[in-house]
């Protein structure tokens, strides 16, 4: 493989070099996917905001899946740490979900959320990320911790906490 296909691989798997970070990667790499959902929500119209963020997400999942086998034979890991596709997509689910509040609470509080309940795994997650192999095994927990991320908003709103 060519250093600069290397250096493009490495660039989308790690979210720009993010998921480098030697402290909380995924928590850096997931910025991306927040960084993306803030300027689509302040510089497009509306109607647009939906559609991109599915687009979005769409795409990173499927980086996601291309880049995987090179990712475990880089690493030598079947869910490298600093492949952080998994947390982007995982991101982009919560404002693909949840669609209220201000942009500032769903980005910040559906961050912070997201990365909870990445982090601790909640079942199916925890099943998911035991249990399943390959480019699959290493997003769908993200997506389920996206969902539940969403639903904790649903219910911060419900119960006042948050703008609608």
């Amino acid at each position: 493989m060519s250093k600069f296909r290397q250096f493009i691989y490495l660039a989308i798997g790690t979210s720009f070099g993010l998921g480098l970070s030697p402290i909380a990667p995924g928590s850096f790499g997931a910025l991306v996917g927040v960084a993306y959902h803030v300027a689509i929500v302040l510089w497009l119209p509306a109607s647009w905001h939906l559609p991109l963020l599915v687009i979005g997400l769409a795409l990173v999942a499927l980086a996601n899946h291309l880049l995987t086998p090179w990712a475990v034979e880089y690493w030598k890991n079947e869910d490298p740490g600093n492949f952080v596709l998994d947390e982007v997509a995982g991101y982009l689910v919560v404002p693909i979900l949840f669609r209220g509040g201000e942009l500032w609470q769903v980005a910040l509080v559906g961050f912070f959320l997201f990365r909870i309940f990445d982090i601790i795994k909640i079942p199916p997650a925890k099943q998911i990320d035991r249990d399943m192999h390959g480019s699959w095994g290493i997003i769908l927990d993200d997506i389920v911790s996206g969902v539940y991320a969403a639903l904790v908003l649903y219910g911060l709103v419900w119960a006042g906490v948050m703008a609608p």
